[in-house]
């Protein structure tokens, strides 16, 4: 199966449920987009989905080309071809980006093979050209003093560097100016294959301006209600959710 499948997927923090029967299909070779308004469960659903220890599933599964991830650590679940590209990436003093890459490359490697080191800067350094990163960078903290869309290139590099199969990415667009959201944007499009799914969860048109989806869906209250083409989240951008929100009240009334 060529397939991220979330099924039936239940998810609550300290009680409450915050996920309610979540499903979602992304094929590999498709870019969807998940939008909603604030506090409907789109940043859990990513979490979740790359392993957060802070949230309880209650049911459901994540398939990953067949395969279920739920309940595993989170370095089995990037090394079975996740990635999560971050709102608010971390930053990691004393591990410089250049290693941090390279240790995360080696981990995927069968025990005894080890990486070239001159092919890997070759392949580091012309990504970071194509995202006009200043190759000074690979020297530098894992975004320790980074602004939002040093922070944000870098979370695209790492991507690019490991190759996943999917590519959740969370509100990529949260904090940057309109140029550096063309650049991570070229960035994400140029990893766009038949061999790659993208989700790419936002609260507005402007990146998908840049990123066009296949498939838009809307979420709320832990769910998908709607889901529809790019024309979808143009109608989102000029209407705003209260229709969704009455809509979806109405119909569970």
């Amino acid at each position: 199966m060529n397939t991220l499948e979330i099924k039936n997927l239940n998810v609550s923090i300290d009680g409450q449920a915050i996920l309610k029967d979540f499903s979602l299909t992304i094929p590999k070779g498709e870019v969807h987009a998940l939008m909603g308004p604030n506090g409907t469960g789109k940043s859990t659903l990513a979490k979740v989905m790359a392993g957060h220890e802070d949230y309880t599933v209650e049911s459901g599964e994540i398939l990953l080309d067949g395969e279920n991830i739920l309940g595993k650590e989170a370095d089995e679940i990037s090394h079975a071809g996740l990635f999560l590209a971050f709102q608010y990436p971390m930053e990691i003093p004393g591990v410089s980006i250049a290693n941090f890459i390279r240790a995360a490359r080696q981990a995927r490697l069968p025990e005894g093979e080890d990486i070239n080191a001159v092919e890997y800067y070759k392949e580091l350094y012309a990504k970071m050209d194509s995202l006009k990163m200043d190759r000074k960078f690979t020297a530098r903290s894992l975004n320790e003093g980074f602004s939002g869309g040093e922070k944000k290139r870098c979370e695209i590099l790492q991507m690019a560097m490991l190759d996943p199969k999917y590519c959740v990415m969370d509100e990529t667009d949260s904090g940057l100016d309109i140029d550096a959201l063309r650049i991570v944007s070229e960035g994400v499009n140029h990893m766009r294959s038949e061999e790659r799914g993208f989700l790419v969860i936002t609260h507005y048109q402007r990146l998908l301006d840049y990123i066009v989806p296949d498939v838009v869906h809307v979420m709320y209250d832990g769910r998908i209600v709607h889901s529809g083409d790019k024309e979808l989240a143009k109608e989102l951008e000029s209407k705003g959710y209260d229709w969704v929100k009455e809509e979806f009240a109405g119909a569970s009334a």
